[in-house]
């Protein structure tokens, strides 16, 4: 099959088209015949190695899985002998192996069944960033109706999603972008927002009751300063810090830190899980969240994908075609 191979950590121009050997499924596994990749930061951390720490779980020297990726929406090929959930032909979006590529593995738990409404980009636009938005908001965060959101980085992957369902959960909502970008995000449900090149967004003049940070590293005692005294804070990745940590210090400070004081600080970690893929679908197949596509590339292409979303140029997600690359199949 044709696919996207690594052989060494290094730049994303490391990532070039080749040939592999179509994967077998496990016994709770399916085969499915990728048409949209989805490319998040994470895909950038696992073709870098970097933070450092990243290579204790996926190959100290080199990467294990030679074809990345992992956001993945198709069809059913095949199923393992212990799937009885799934069946070849269905569509299907999720969290699997080697999503870079014509045929991708994913775990029955791993998947749910895409929503009519949305193409394939679409549905590969969602797994990981919708399920981070969605935990980061309901379970670290314990957002409530009414309550005031500030979410930071509200054009970005995780951000844009986020905007959405914390609207739909019935929060007010703030959204931290650049000017350009203000627009996207108040047509994405945003009840305001603020202008970082302009505005200082953690000047303390407005409190919020859960704030999602899910760009840049700014410090703890200025995000405490936007929330309210029992407000609760959820920090999403870290993309700038040293080589070995990475930013992710941050998120461990926090956790420290919230044991001491009367605001809730969180790092967030988030986990695939099947429940909440069919919770991102139903929210899509009822209209109230539709992820927003920056950019899509044809697989051959992945290297421009990742160094895109690594720069840090898209709003909203960027995504690799595969299959149907004449446009979407349904």
């Amino acid at each position: 099959m044709k696919a996207i191979v690594q052989h060494r950590y290094g730049a994303p121009e490391t990532l070039a088209p080749g040939e592999a050997d179509r994967p077998v499924p496990g016994d709770h596994e399916v085969l499915i015949r990728v048409h949209a990749a989805g490319v998040d930061p994470g895909v950038w951390h696992l073709t870098a190695g970097m933070p450092y720490a990243v290579r204790l779980g996926f190959g100290l020297r080199a990467p294990r899985q030679r074809i990345p990726g992992a956001d993945v929406a198709g069809r059913v090929e095949a199923v393992g002998r212990e799937v009885t959930g799934l069946r070849p032909g269905d569509e299907v979006f999720g969290t699997g192996t080697g999503a870079f590529a014509e045929y991708a593995c994913a775990r029955q738990d791993r998947l749910a069944v895409k929503p009519a409404a949305l193409t394939w980009e679409k549905a590969a636009a969602l797994p990981t960033s919708g399920v981070t938005a969605l935990q980061g908001l309901r379970d670290a965060g314990r957002l409530t109706a009414g309550q005031h959101v500030l979410v930071i980085g509200a054009a970005g992957g995780v951000g844009s999603l986020a905007v959405q369902l914390a609207k739909a959960m019935g929060g007010e909502v703030t959204g931290v972008c650049s000017g350009a970008k203000t627009g996207v995000v108040r047509s994405l449900g945003a009840d305001h927002t603020i202008d970082y090149t302009r505005e200082d967004a953690l000047d303390g003049r407005r409190r919020y009751d859960l704030v999602l940070d899910t760009a840049g590293n700014r410090p703890l005692h200025r995000l405490r300063g936007a929330l309210t005294p029992r407000g609760t804070l959820v920090i999403v990745g870290g993309e700038r810090g040293g080589r070995l940590l990475q930013g992710s210090d941050r998120q461990m400070r926090a956790l420290l830190l919230s044991a001491a004081v009367p605001q809730r600080l969180r790092g967030l970690m988030a986990v695939p899980r099947q429940p909440d893929l069919q919770y991102l679908a139903q929210a899509a197949a009822d209209g109230r969240l539709d992820p927003l596509l920056d950019r899509t590339y044809p697989l051959r292409e992945a290297a421009l994908a990742v160094r895109h979303v690594h720069d840090g140029h898209a709003t909203g997600k960027t995504v690799l075609t595969v299959a149907g690359q004449d446009g979407p199949t349904s």
